[in-house]
């Protein structure tokens, strides 16, 4: 007679949410970053000279600050939270705000011209979106959300 030792099984196979981790810290540090960003054009502190946004006939930065907290900040935000819960919707809220975010760095580009943290938000954006694809056609699943499985009398398995 011989003693084996096995770990526990897991019937769920593969992760239920591949890259979860990844996008909650990415897009946390994303929507930090860009609330910072927002913060400081809505102060006027650290901002480009207004000469840059002159062709568009704005005088301060407020209105840019705006458009950075609606196309950086609130989808990066929402991404994460998404992912977190382990929302069936997360990996398309990644897309999204990865997409938002190459946008806000395209634009800036006639104004600002190029510079190195466009690459540095650039790269990841559309590293996330790669990893959000991936996620889905390795099944992201919905996750836990706490409520009642009504057709089993259950509430669902973490």
């Amino acid at each position: 007679m011989s003693l084996q030792l096995v770990g526990p099984r897991s019937s769920a196979g593969p992760s239920r949410h591949p890259f979860r981790r990844t996008f909650v810290l990415s897009e946390a540090l994303i929507a930090v970053s860009g609330l910072a960003g927002s913060w400081q054009l809505l102060r006027g502190s650290w901002t480009p000279p207004i000469s840059a946004i002159e062709p568009l006939r704005l005088r301060s930065w407020r209105l840019p600050g705006v458009w950075l907290f609606g196309t950086v900040t609130v989808p990066s935000g929402v991404a994460g939270w998404l992912a977190w819960r382990r929302h069936e919707q997360a990996t398309t809220a990644v897309l999204a705000a990865s997409g938002l975010l190459v946008v806000e760095l395209v634009v800036q580009m006639p104004f600002l011209g190029l510079h190195p943290l466009q690459a540095v938000y650039g790269l990841p954006a559309l590293a996330l979106a790669a990893l959000a694809v991936r996620a889905r056609s390795e099944g992201w699943r919905p996750g836990r959300t706490g409520r009642l499985d009504l057709s089993s009398g259950r509430s669902p398995r973490p």
